[in-house]
């Protein structure tokens, strides 16, 4: 018997169990093509952004922020657009865009709980449900019953355990998966914009603040080329 006689065999419950397999599917290639979008080499990253805040060059600094799409680079570049508002305005800029980065990467993980959670209890209720089946018939035949016959009802009603057991158990590896990642970005993001303040803090101890215009459309004279400046640089 293969996996489609045996999901046949199991009743109304196992379409429930197949949509929360897809939904589980789903969240994870959307949740782990998200996740490495926002990969990013912290440590060549805030190395190139120091070495460029020596300069002042508020251009550079927006550019070479705007041309990185991960969640660091998306703080630091609202950060620094608050500048000119002072160092408050650029702490609470700063930490409004942190949580927002925080639950984009977060987002669509309590479903994949949620399904970690309904997989097997949807599963144990095909089995009641057959269970009590197999009990009618015992009922309106008096109590005589052929074993095999009985046997057969009663591995029927357990398919949906099995079925939804399995859904369940991938649901919450890959949940487990998911929120270890996230963990490790939101203390990434943590460690890397206190850094980004400390550099601001030390500029104003030197009295040479970033003097920063308002965000407008990136024009071609503010891409920032990695190699060519720090080619110059040399």
């Amino acid at each position: 018997m293969n996996l489609l006689e045996m999901f046949f065999k199991g009743g109304v419950i196992m379409y429930p169990i197949l949509l929360c397999s897809f939904v589980a599917i789903f969240i994870a290639i959307e949740r782990f093509l998200v996740l490495r979008k926002a990969q990013l080499d912290v440590g060549q990253f805030m190395m190139k952004l120091r070495s460029i805040f020596q300069k002042g060059d508020a251009s550079a600094v927006l550019a070479f922020c705007s041309q990185k799409d991960a969640p660091i680079a998306n703080i630091i570049r609202r950060g620094i657009l608050k500048l000119d508002h002072g160092d408050q305005k650029v702490r609470e800029s700063v930490d409004d865009a942190g949580k927002a980065e925080v639950y984009n990467l977060e987002k669509r993980l309590s479903i994949l709980a949620s399904v970690a959670g309904i997989g097997p209890m949807l599963g144990f209720l095909g089995t009641v449900v057959g269970m009590v089946s197999a009990f009618q018939k015992i009922e309106s035949l008096g109590g005589t019953v052929n074993p095999s016959d009985l046997a057969g009802g009663i591995w029927e009603a357990l398919i949906t355990t099995v079925f939804g057991l399995v859904v369940g158990i991938i649901a919450f590896a890959l949940y487990n998966y998911f929120v270890t990642r996230v963990a490790r970005f939101v203390y990434e993001m943590e460690t890397t914009t206190t850094e980004f303040l400390d550099l601001l803090e030390h500029r104003s101890v030197q009295n040479a603040p970033l003097k920063v215009q308002e965000e407008r459309t990136p024009s071609p004279t503010l891409v920032f080329d990695d190699d060519e400046y720090f080619r110059k640089k040399a």
